[in-house]
């Protein structure tokens, strides 16, 4: 059933890291997509520190094809990338998608077909990990097992940043004031009926992923820090388990002491001990060092993102700049 009006503007977020390679090509099929489902849309590009010219591309196709672009003063990464085009977004419906091609622009009017049946919030659910190696499908496996075994929300696997959203997750998301940002769990969090739609990943159309081991440890970290208390939980279980150990060896050493005497202590035994004890103190104090140092981040109160530069080509800024004069005439 269709329970959305028919007249809807569209912003389509795209974050843009060193896509030269695909920019030329990407901005106007994106374009023409777009122009497919709605007479009133946007192109919000958010240039997060390239270096290879994709801010100077960006420019030279703002005024034909009507983006807003929106230049960081260095790169701040994808997360902080997706809040700024957020942040500016005016539409009814906001779309995020990559600028590389792997997302299928296809997918889009299924997508809005979704919303509007009613969904608030219709995401891309990539089918399988065939591509990837044996180490990086089960540690990515592992790591949605470990945050959603320790997190309020259900965080679902192989769902990215490839999404449609209502005005209402738009504005629930802008709310949300924390630095220390991982996008897929604040899209779970802010709720709101959701729907899923199957897709299948497209291969890169030239350049390459700016997502290496790195950058992925380190989004998964902040993930699983920012979501889950279950590394506390499981190293304050894991505490309780060796301190009960050692009371029971404790125990054992009283008894050998009782009934045989004192015996010369085994210094290999001690040495393994201290180095286990040493060990487990040291994961501890790092585990809580983590959760440390992201409220460290938030109480600096330092912004996600700075922008350099901000070129406003949408079609939908000048016609709120008409909303507004018509208003004040009023």
């Amino acid at each position: 059933m269709d329970v959305r009006p028919h007249d809807f503007s569209i912003s389509c977020v795209v974050p843009v890291h060193n896509e030269a390679a695909n920019i030329p090509a990407f901005i106007p099929a994106l374009h023409a997509a777009l122009a497919g489902l709605s007479r009133r849309f946007e192109i919000i590009a958010v240039n997060d520190g390239s270096t290879d010219g994709s801010g100077t591309l960006l420019r030279e196709l703002a005024s034909r094809y009507g983006l807003c672009l929106i230049d960081f003063s260095r790169n701040f990464g994808k997360e902080a990338a997706l809040t700024a085009g957020i942040d500016c977004a005016r539409g009814d419906v906001v779309i995020l998608i990559d600028a590389d091609f792997q997302h299928p622009l296809e997918l889009l009017p299924v997508m809005i077909g979704k919303w509007r049946e009613g969904h608030d919030m219709v995401y891309g659910l990539r089918n399988g990990r065939d591509g990837e190696s044996w180490l990086r499908r089960h540690a990515t496996a592992f790591f949605y097992y470990l945050i959603n075994r320790g997190s309020s929300v259900d965080i679902p696997m192989n769902a990215g940043d490839f999404r449609l959203m209502d005005r209402c997750v738009v504005e629930a998301l802008k709310a949300l004031p924390e630095r220390t940002r991982f996008m897929k769990g604040l899209y779970a969090w802010v709720g709101f009926d959701s729907v899923a739609v199957p897709f299948h990943v497209q291969e890169r159309q030239g350049g390459t992923s700016s997502f290496g081991l790195a950058s992925l440890t380190r989004l998964a970290l902040t993930g699983l820090f920012s979501f889950s208390d279950l590394p506390l939980r499981i190293w304050s279980t894991l505490g309780f388990l060796v301190a009960f150990g050692a009371l029971l060896h404790g125990l054992w050493l009283l008894e050998e002491v009782w009934l045989d005497g004192v015996k010369v202590p085994g210094w290999a035994t001690l040495a393994v001990s201290l180095m286990f004890f040493s060990g487990v103190q040291l994961i501890s104090v790092g585990i809580l060092g983590e959760y440390l140092a992201r409220v460290f981040s938030e109480v600096k109160q330092r912004p996600n993102y700075i922008v350099a530069r901000r070129e406003d080509r949408s079609p939908l800024a000048v016609q709120k700049e008409a909303e507004a004069r018509l208003q004040r005439r009023a």
